[in-house]
C-alpha cells in the first residue's frame, strides 16, 4: 500500500481560486464542480491559501444579516494550508487524514497546484488496493 502514490489517484482538474474573486463566485464554482474546497493559487499558479465550503458559509453567514456579500476569497480562506506532493505515499495520507486534518489537499509539485486529493479519491484507493489482496492467491 505503501507504493500507491497520490498521483495515480488525484483529481488532476480541480477548482482554483484566486485570491481578488468575489466569495460569492467562489461559491457558484464550488457549487458547480461539486466540491466542498479548493485551493486558491496567484497567477503563477502557486499555492496561496485554500477555501473550503465552511469558510464560505461562515462568509455568507455574516453577510446575510445585512444582505452584503461583499466579501473576496483573500479574506476567508486559510493561508496556512496543508498540502501533499503527487509522489508522496497514499498510505501516509490516509493515516494523516485519520485526525482532524483537512478533507481536501491541493497536490503541489514545482510549486504549482497540479491537483487535489479527497477523503474519497483515499478511500477508493485503498479500496481497490484490498480487492486485490483478496484476488491473490496466498
Amino acid at each position: 500500500m505503501d507504493s500507491i502514490k497520490i498521483r495515480d489517484h488525484m483529481d488532476r482538474q480541480p477548482v482554483l481560486l484566486k485570491a481578488d474573486m468575489s466569495i460569492a463566485t467562489a461559491v457558484e464554482k464550488l457549487l458547480e464542480a461539486n466540491k466542498g474546497g479548493a485551493p486558491v493559487v496567484d497567477a503563477a499558479g502557486s499555492l496561496v491559501g485554500f477555501l473550503s465550503q465552511q469558510d464560505c458559509m461562515a462568509a455568507m453567514l455574516k453577510s446575510s444579516y445585512h444582505c452584503d456579500l461583499t466579501a473576496v476569497v483573500r479574506d476567508c480562506m486559510r493561508a496556512d494550508v496543508l498540502w501533499v506532493r503527487p509522489d508522496d505515499s497514499m498510505l501516509q495520507l490516509a493515516e494523516q487524514m485519520l485526525g482532524q486534518k483537512p478533507k481536501i489537499y491541493p497536490v503541489v509539485e514545482d510549486g504549482r497546484v497540479v491537483g487535489t486529493i479527497n477523503r474519497t479519491n483515499v478511500l477508493k484507493a485503498m479500496n481497490s488496493y484490498m480487492q486485490q489482496c483478496y484476488l491473490t492467491p496466498a
